[in-house]
C-alpha cells in the first residue's frame, strides 16, 4: 500500500534569504486532515575530497544554530536552478582552495524530511590540485587534513556530528575500498 498526503492549502509564514517556512493543511490517507510545517531550502552539496596520500580535507567552522565548532566536509548551498556538480566544484575551491580532476556522485540525501524539503548532493573528489581558497565574506573556517580512515572512525564513533559528513564519508569509503 502506498501512503500519500494531499495538500489542501498552503500558507507562507516566513520568507527569508535562504529559507521559506510554510504551513500546509493536508488530507491524510484515512480522509482526516492534519497540518504540516515545511521549510523550503534550495539544497546543497557536500564534497569528500581525498588527495593522492589518502588524506581527506575537512573544514572546521562555528555553526551558530548548534552553538559549537564542527568538523565537516566542504559544503555549500545551491543557488536555485544550479547544477549540483558545478556547485560542488565551486564550494571545494572556495572553502579549501583545491580543485579536483575527478568527481564521483555519492547520491542524494534528505537531512530532515519530516519538515524540510532540502536535498543534499554528495560527491567524492579525487585527483586534487591546489589553488587559492576564497571563502564567502561571512565564512570563517580552517582546513584540516587527516587520513581518510581516521575520519571514518570519527564518523562511526560519533565524534563527527554533522550528518552529511558522516553519510558522505561512509558512502565514499565503499567506493575507495574497491
Amino acid at each position: 500500500m502506498a501512503f500519500f498526503e494531499k495538500q489542501i492549502k498552503s500558507d507562507i509564514k516566513f520568507q527569508g534569504k535562504i529559507v521559506t517556512v510554510r504551513t500546509d493543511e493536508v488530507e491524510l490517507v484515512n480522509g482526516h486532515s492534519a497540518y504540516r510545517e515545511v521549510v523550503e531550502h534550495p539544497g546543497g552539496v557536500g564534497i569528500v575530497a581525498v588527495d593522492s596520500d589518502g588524506q581527506v580535507l575537512l573544514v572546521r567552522q562555528f555553526r551558530y544554530p548548534m552553538g559549537e565548532e564542527l568538523l565537516e566536509i566542504p559544503a555549500g548551498k545551491l543557488e536555485y536552478g544550479e547544477d549540483p556538480r558545478e556547485c560542488a566544484e565551486r564550494e571545494l575551491s572556495e572553502e579549501t582552495g583545491y580543485k579536483a580532476g575527478c568527481f564521483v556522485s555519492l547520491g542524494e540525501m534528505y537531512p530532515s524530511p519530516g519538515y524540510c524539503k532540502e536535498v543534499l548532493y554528495a560527491y567524492l573528489a579525487t585527483e586534487l590540485y591546489p589553488g587559492k581558497s576564497h571563502p564567502d565574506e561571512d565564512e570563517f573556517l580552517s582546513v584540516e587534513k587527516m587520513p581518510f580512515e581516521k575520519a571514518c572512525e570519527l564518523a562511526v564513533s560519533g565524534e563527527l556530528k554533522d550528518a552529511k559528513t558522516v553519510i558522505a564519508l561512509l558512502r565514499a569509503g565503499k567506493i575507495l575500498k574497491k
